[in-house]
Formats: structure tokens, sequence, C-alpha cells
């Protein structure tokens, strides 16, 4: 297989870094947006069922969380998005998966600062916040998951990027390795032998 890696010249790692296409990750990154995105369009869509006024703050719950018909199409909207990053894959859909769990964490807080204002336009409640900072992990977990952290395998596209050197330096040892002519490895060693 394959690696094309780019390398910027500030040897910086950007979150659209190339992946190959068959790279394992991008099954995961699939998998992940696939999942959060099916349970949030459930939700949205029981929401929708139970035609529930669009800023009601009325307490009408789906699935133990309350939800008016604002939140509901905002469910929908984003449970498609996710699922348009599970069919494109690769960097997208991990992308998608981080900006939107780093989206509901900041959700989290901001309507647990709304919850005892008049103002609450998703008619959020603690348990609505407790599962918009429980998504939000889940999301970055799903999309940071083999691009961000310390201990990357040395054949990982991000880990090639923000270790040029090293990486040059492998990369020229493996084609020595490779070019190495058999004839001359077998000579040496019945020198040796």
């Amino acid at each position: 297989m394959a690696t094309h890696v780019l390398h910027h010249k500030t040897g910086r790692t950007r979150l659209d870094e190339h992946l190959p296409v068959d790279h394992r990750l991008s099954q995961f990154y699939r998998v992940g947006a696939g999942l959060m995105g099916l349970f949030l369009l459930a939700f949205g869509i029981l929401g929708l069922i139970d035609k529930i006024g669009f800023f009601d703050t009325g307490g009408d719950t789906v699935a133990g969380l309350n939800t008016n018909g604002a939140l509901s199409v905002l469910s929908v909207c984003v449970g498609l998005l996710l699922f348009v990053g599970m069919i494109i894959g690769g960097n997208f859909a991990s992308t998608v998966n981080m900006v939107l769990g780093i989206a509901f964490i900041l959700s989290g807080f901001a309507n647990l600062a709304l919850l005892d204002s008049s103002f609450n336009p998703l008619n959020f409640q603690i348990q609505n916040v407790l599962f918009s900072f429980v998504v939000g992990v889940m999301l970055m977990f799903f999309g940071m998951y083999g691009r961000v952290s310390a201990t990357l395998p040395h054949d990982n596209p991000y880990w090639r990027t923000r270790h040029p050197e090293q990486a040059a330096q492998e990369q020229r040892s493996l084609q020595r390795a490779a070019t190495r002519d058999p004839a001359l490895d077998q000579a040496k060693q019945h020198e040796s032998g």
C-alpha cells in the first residue's frame, strides 16, 4: 500500500491532512460518525413525530431527554451531517466528528448556563446537558483516534508529518534494505560464518 504524505513547510499537521483512501482508520471514523448520526437522527425524528412546538418549553421528552421542535430539527440536521461524513469517510469523517464533538461540548456548557433562565430555546434540562457532554466526548474520540496521540505508529501519516526528518531517515533505511543485493548478503554471511 503506497502511503502519500504531504509535508508542510511549517512542519505542522493540518486537520485535513491526507490519508490514503484505504487507510485502516477510515473505517473507524465512518463507524463513529454513523453510530452517532443514527442516534441523533432517531432522536430528532421521534421528536418531530410527536409534533412538539418549535420553541416549546413544556417538558416534552423523547428517550428520556427533553426536546422541542427546534432541538428535533437540529438533531436531524446534525445526524444527517454525520451520515454524510460516514459516506465520505477518511479525513472528512474524522474532522466532522472532531468539530461536532467540540460543538456538542460547547453546547453543553452554553445550555447549562441557560437552564435556570427564561431563555431556553432548545428546552434543555440537566439530562440534555449531560447527554451533550457524553456525545461530544464520544465524537471527539471517534474523530481524534489515530490522529492525536503521542504514541502513533511510525507508518501513520500524521506521525510522519510531525517527524519529517525521522520519517525520511526510516524511509531511506527501508529503501536501502529493499535494494540490497541478496547475493551480496549471502556472500557476507558466508565470509563471517
